[in-house]
């Protein structure tokens, strides 16, 4: 029976010893500094008010006040770095081919209408003709001050390199959040550039998620900067979604919904983002009860419409 208790005794002393550096992580980690904090981040642009990622998009997000763009990249046949969440343009301009085929001088115009992924009932309409897919280097050259999020779309080398190339000719390693979804494209640019601010790849995100749930997170080192989650109940509203999917959204949902987790990446400096909220009631839950640090919106001027009456005060939510 000695061993039980023996047992028992490192196990307290473990869940004592994880909560005190869970809430005191400054014991173990030096905190990240960031040039930049961003509340409010236009996710392709402004999808809702513009065709996404157009730089007619990224001026009107500007214009409202936007505090970082969101964007994603691929690489044309003749290694031109565009700004283009897909790669195969179906969707995007009602052809059937792929920017990595194509030179960048011979990529189709964009659709004059387009969905809004996030908000499927709603659709954007094209108003000045502006529906050519844009350069990396447009965005660059034009707003040579504003942090972009970017994310490397497509496993390939070529367009890791060549990203890297043009944030280092426009001196923006401060002034980015760079990262992929797919773990291998992260591991490639850690290795290839490590004084860049990166988000977690979707895999590494997990890891931190369990580890966390786990009591282990206190004691891991993160070399990321930027914590960016989906917001789960966005996709719980589409239409249609089998029984078993809807459970699975459920537990994610529940599992990520931590404003204990996010406060403690918050005190070692890793600021968390939220993606895609486009409800004025969403933006109340994640900023209130959640505590993010940004939201990822495709609707640039009703998150400003909102921060703005957040500054005149407003009532707190309950979770939900």
């Amino acid at each position: 029976m000695i061993w039980l208790w023996v047992v028992l005794g490192v196990f307290i002393t473990y869940l004592m010893t994880s909560f005190m550096f869970l809430i005191n992580p400054h014991l173990l980690h030096e905190k990240k500094k960031h040039p930049f904090k961003c509340k409010h981040i236009s996710h392709r642009g402004g999808a809702g008010e513009n065709l996404e990622n157009t730089m007619s998009a990224f001026r009107h997000a500007a214009s409202q006040g936007t505090e970082m763009f969101e964007i994603d990249v691929q690489l044309t046949a003749d290694s031109q770095v565009v700004i283009s969440h897909d790669n195969h343009l179906q969707r995007l301009t009602g052809e059937d081919c792929y920017i990595s085929d194509l030179n960048y001088n011979d990529l189709p115009l964009l659709l004059h209408t387009l969905t809004v992924t996030f908000n499927p009932n709603e659709t954007t309409t094209c108003s000045n003709n502006d529906r050519k897919i844009p350069l990396l280097q447009n965005l660059f050259d034009e707003f040579p001050t504003m942090p972009i999020n970017i994310d490397v779309k497509t496993h390939n080398e070529n367009l890791v390199n060549e990203v890297l190339q043009l944030v280092e000719k426009y001196n923006r390693k401060n002034l980015i959040a760079m990262g992929s979804v797919n773990d291998k494209t992260a591991k490639l640019l850690h290795r290839k550039e490590k004084n860049v601010p990166y988000f977690f790849s979707v895999k590494q995100a997990i890891l931190l998620v369990v580890s966390f749930y786990f009591g282990i997170l206190p004691f891991l080192s993160i070399k990321e900067h930027f914590f960016e989650i989906p917001f789960i109940r966005t996709f719980l509203r589409h239409p249609n979604i089998p029984m078993f999917f809807k459970v699975i959204l459920y537990i994610c949902d529940w599992l990520l919904r931590s404003p204990t987790l996010y406060k403690h990446l918050q005190k070692r400096g890793i600021q968390v983002f939220i993606w895609v909220i486009n409800k004025e009631d969403d933006f109340k839950y994640c900023f209130e009860y959640l505590k993010v640090d940004g939201i990822m919106t495709d609707y640039p001027t009703r998150l400003s419409k909102y921060l703005d009456s957040m500054k005149s005060g407003y009532k707190t939510i309950s979770p939900q």
